[in-house]
């Protein structure tokens, strides 16, 4: 049965292919007409950044606030300290207070690009669950909360299912992991009237215990919706680069390399990621994606600046098409290129180029670099490589020199002083 939404929210959530599924679409639905909806996502603090990977998520916060709604963040300062296992093979690396905190600082920057955060009826507000986790008494909690979840349920999940049917280990830590996920859905409604806890689609078994646990210990009706999980057209997660993960803090890439992955879509994926991604009306996207040629690269260059505009400003974006245009069109080097700075003891008497492309990040490793020079893959200054015993020496670099790794990928190498 074809679904017509009410509420501008999940008419959004819809249209734009943000929908996967929802554990009651008529009662959300009537809910989010009724008033002002608080509705959260969990992000767990592993790593100083936030990726691609997360920013679907962050867009369906965004579209919320932008529906009238009360977007809440919660950061996982307890939860980090347990991990989570859904469809992971090991157990995550546990993290040190500091660390933790560390890494929900520099998170908190990228989170107040796409949400307008303050006191006001459907502003965004963060919160951190080790509020409630850290002060739990563990004997209280196995007698009012543990005694509501039936393990033989827990089991039967997928994220734990598919863990166990690989014989691999899931720790009785990681197995808590569904409980306090839940427990934070149960004091999110208490303490905020939170109705709707949202997330990846591998989310939706912890989703559903937040929800059961929430009416049978405080009687009260609550939701949950979650997000497909984004692949590429050919079956790649979303958000992996050859170079590793896409970070969305500027620290940890830079916005002309973040303007550089979304260029690089593929023509397959350009409407679709033009509607998850940004703001354009659908309209737009779907006349966008469906150009092709020459043509589906200026769609390709309008996602890329739409994406980089929302994270990194309007500036960075401009300058980021300024150099991709300067490097592809023209041959120049580009001001704003990935470069690697030498001093003359990283030189010495000379360094190998197939370092200088290791170095950059061009390359995964020196066999990487010489596979790319063999397959005619690699170019300085634009004009092919073909000896991947070249060396380097300090002469060569009285200007910046360029290196490229096929059409798309390069950098600048200049040596300091």
């Amino acid at each position: 049965m074809t679904y017509h939404p009410k509420s501008d929210f999940m008419r959004v959530m819809i249209e734009r292919g943000f929908l996967a599924d929802c554990t009651d679409y008529q009662s959300l639905d009537d809910a989010l007409i009724a008033g002002v909806v608080p509705a959260y996502i969990g992000y767990d603090a592993t790593a100083q950044s936030l990726h691609v990977g997360h920013l679907m998520n962050i867009m369906v916060l965004r579209w919320l606030q932008k529906c009238g709604h009360k977007p809440i963040t919660l950061m996982g300062g307890g939860t980090t300290k347990v991990g989570d296992p859904s469809f992971r093979s090991d157990e995550r690396p546990l993290l040190g207070p500091d660390q933790i905190d560390a890494n929900i600082a520099a998170m908190q920057q990228v989170f107040a690009k796409f949400l307008r955060y303050g006191d006001g009826e459907t502003d965004a507000i963060m919160l951190n669950n080790a509020e409630w986790l850290d002060e739990l008494n563990y004997l209280d909690f196995l007698r009012d909360i543990g005694r509501h979840f039936s393990v033989n349920r827990m089991l039967s999940f997928e994220s734990v299912k598919s863990r166990l049917d690989r014989e691999q280990s899931l720790s009785f830590l990681e197995f808590n992991y569904m409980i306090l996920q839940a427990y934070d859905f149960l004091e999110l409604n208490r303490r905020y009237d939170c109705l709707l806890q949202m997330g990846g689609s591998d989310q939706w078994g912890n989703i559903i215990n937040g929800i059961d646990l929430t009416r049978r210990v405080l009687d009260n009706e609550i939701f949950g919706l979650t997000t497909p999980l984004l692949t590429t057209s050919d079956g790649r997660k979303m958000g992996k680069s050859q170079g590793g993960a896409i970070w969305l803090n500027a620290e940890m890439l830079s916005p002309y390399e973040f303007w550089q992955f979304w260029r690089n879509t593929t023509d397959a994926d350009t409407g679709k990621f033009l509607k998850i991604f940004t703001e354009l009306p659908v309209e737009e996207c779907d006349r966008l994606g469906a150009l092709d040629g020459a043509e589906i690269n200026e769609a390709k260059i309008i996602l890329a600046n739409e994406v980089t505009t929302l994270l990194h400003g309007a500036d960075a974006a401009r300058a980021a098409e300024a150099t991709a245009r300067e490097v592809f069109e023209k041959g120049g080097a580009g001001d704003d290129l990935p470069t690697l700075t030498l001093t003359a003891g990283d030189l010495g008497e000379g360094i190998s180029i197939v370092q200088l492309f290791v170095k950059s990040g061009l390359a995964k490793s020196g066999k990487d670099a010489k596979r790319l020079i063999t397959e005619n893959g690699a170019k300085v200054n634009d004009e092919a490589l073909t000896d991947a015993g070249r060396m380097i020496v300090a002469d060569e670099l009285g200007q910046p020199m360029k290196l490229s790794a096929g059409k798309k990928r390069h950098a600048l190498v200049v040596l300091e002083g």
